[in-house]
């Protein structure tokens, strides 16, 4: 019971992280510690109900995802409010909760070797990011301009053709830097995407009047990672380690 009711805890903080995350591409630092706070009596209760093993497990699990997400922040691959999210959960919820729900033991697919919960977390939300590429490549699929798209298929998983007069819209990057030389403008990927500031957005508009680019140009949305992490929580609570499943299946 006490497991099922920090899984409940966290759900509306994640929800919450995500419709933040989506609208500004930001989440509040505040929402962390009272996260945690909200938690806390639970904490306190798994404390002094099973003491010693049950702090060291705690002490474990936090110190190995701060490590781990700290080397990912440092490198760029991951979100401030990413790693704190993920460090939260690790202190709330150290060890993986086995749930009784009408009948049904969670997670469905059993527990996994490693008992650290929060590694299955990131590593299904990991997974579960895969969705996106191939969402954006089916998008693109039914595109009225696909004889253009098909031109660099590769740019199918990572973003869409846009108008440039729709370069505005918010949450958005190039996929490639324009840059023009002797009246001629060149283009090349990026890593990561160019910014669309309001001087970017300026010169393509200026680009596409003069006629030295083409009408649509290619954009990839900026992910919002918190709807992953949250889908990543509630996949670990209800089926399991994908990441284990999956190995295990090829394996097999």
């Amino acid at each position: 019971m006490i497991e099922l009711l920090k899984v409940l805890v966290c759900m509306p903080f994640l929800l919450y992280s995500c419709y933040s995350d989506i609208k500004t591409r930001r989440v509040t630092n505040k929402l962390w510690p009272i996260m945690l706070g909200a938690a806390a009596p639970l904490i306190i209760y798994d404390i002094a109900r099973y003491g010693i093993p049950y702090v060291k497990w705690t002490l474990i699990s936090f110190i190995f995802i701060f490590v781990f997400v700290y080397i990912l922040f440092y490198f760029r691959a991951f979100g401030g409010a990413d790693a704190k999210v993920l460090m939260v959960i690790s202190l709330i919820l150290p060890i993986y909760p086995a749930l009784d729900l009408i009948n049904y033991h969670l997670p469905l697919a059993g527990m996994a070797p490693i008992a650290l919960f929060t590694f299955s977390v990131f590593g299904n939300s990991v997974i579960l990011t895969v969705v996106v590429p191939l969402g954006l490549f089916l998008y693109n699929l039914t595109q009225p301009s696909l004889k253009e798209t098909l031109k660099r298929p590769h740019y199918m998983f990572l973003g869409y053709r846009s108008l440039i007069k729709d370069l505005e819209r918010p949450h958005i990057r190039l996929i490639e830097q324009y840059e023009e030389n002797d009246g001629n403008v060149s283009h090349r990927f990026t890593t990561g995407g160019m910014q669309l500031d309001e001087d970017t957005i300026a010169t393509m508009k200026e680009y596409d009047r003069k006629g030295l680019i083409e009408k649509r140009v290619w954009v990839t949305p900026g992910l919002p990672f918190m709807i992953p992490i949250t889908a990543g929580f509630i996949s670990a609570v209800i089926y399991g380690d994908l990441i284990f499943q999956l190995t295990r299946h090829f394996l097999l």
